[in-house]
């Protein structure tokens, strides 16, 4: 387990407790599980003090967590008969977008999503889920295909934002990410999003314009990081804690908004420790999102879509 800042009080009371059931294991006359079990309680009970009431720093800490289930957890957790589609018939294949065919609940779906590796080799190869031009031509490839074959889309977000490097402007970043947009909002078929970690900007944005969007409890959705949005407006990253505050980037917050539908409960400590159980709520609401879509009309799917963001903002400033 890897321990997030404001978690190391719990570290050492759980690594305490592991050490003593390593030194039971080295000597078996050594009876220490009533010790052991009373670290193991005291440890649940800082957990829940913890995770009671987390600050919006603190939920981007837990959003950004290593061990969290990633896109591919998702996709090889909740869907059969996956097949990945690569490359945007243009220029290259972007790892850090991931998708294909694949069936949900035994429906025949396209799945596109934003995947951030889970050690350093992957998370190179996969640009650490920040996508290049390519790969937002490539999610425009694939929701073309799914607009002809009726299928349904379904994306998982999690990115810090697209890539902001040479290369990537240079080959049109932001007008990929504004046909990817654009796309969305022309689909003629239902499209539900769940952000899983991190939604960052229009790198976000461009999978997530979609009839239903879940978030799930401890993501963070938002127009730019908070050490993005300290540098420019402060001159100094060491105040993301304030713009966390002022960004409104919590599922809580947005849900109040209108920006998004449902706030996805996770495990007591983040999706981190519960990671079967995580993947399997984010299934259920999938479920429960295509389901209030299904058998609606192409005009109707898409007049509801172009709504849904003309409206936001307006539910959180009539309150």
């Amino acid at each position: 387990m890897n321990y997030l800042e404001f978690e190391k009080p719990l570290s050492e009371i759980e690594g305490k407790a592991e050490e003593l059931r390593a030194l039971a294991r080295g000597n078996k006359e050594m009876d220490v599980e009533k010790e052991a079990a009373a670290l193991d309680k005291k440890a649940e009970t800082l957990l829940k003090d913890l995770y009671k009431d987390l600050t919006p720093w603190r939920k981007c800490q837990v959003a950004r967590h290593p061990d969290r289930p990633h896109c591919k957890d998702y996709i090889e957790g909740l869907f059969t008969d996956y097949t990945p589609l690569a490359g945007d018939r243009n220029f290259a294949d972007d790892h850090a977008i991931m998708g294909g065919l694949a069936r949900f609940n035994d429906n025949p779906v396209v799945v596109i999503g934003q995947e951030k590796g889970h050690d350093t080799k992957t998370r190179i190869e996969r640009n650490f889920g920040m996508a290049r031009p390519e790969g937002y031509r490539k999610a425009i490839r694939l929701m073309d295909l799914a607009h002809r074959f009726r299928l349904p889309v379904i994306t998982l977000v999690d990115t810090p934002g697209a890539y902001p490097g040479k290369g990537a402007e240079e080959r049109g970043q932001a007008e990929a990410i504004a046909r990817a947009t654009q796309k969305c909002l022309e689909l003629a078929v239902p499209m539900v999003t769940v952000v899983i970690g991190e939604g960052g900007s229009g790198g976000a944005v461009a999978l997530a314009t979609a009839n239903r969007i879940a978030m799930l409890e401890h993501s963070v959705y938002s127009v730019i990081s908070p050490e993005g949005c300290a540098s420019i407006l402060w001159k100094d990253a060491e105040k993301m804690r304030e713009a966390a505050e002022a960004l409104r980037l919590t599922a809580q917050d947005l849900h109040k908004l209108g920006v998004i539908d449902r706030i996805i409960k996770e495990p007591l400590g983040g999706a981190q420790r519960g990671r079967r159980e995580t993947v399997e709520a984010v299934g259920k609401a999938i479920e429960m999102m295509l389901k209030e879509l299904t058998g609606r009309k192409p005009d109707w799917l898409i007049k509801d879509r172009r709504n849904k963001f003309l409206d936001m903002g307006s539910k959180g400033l009539a309150a």
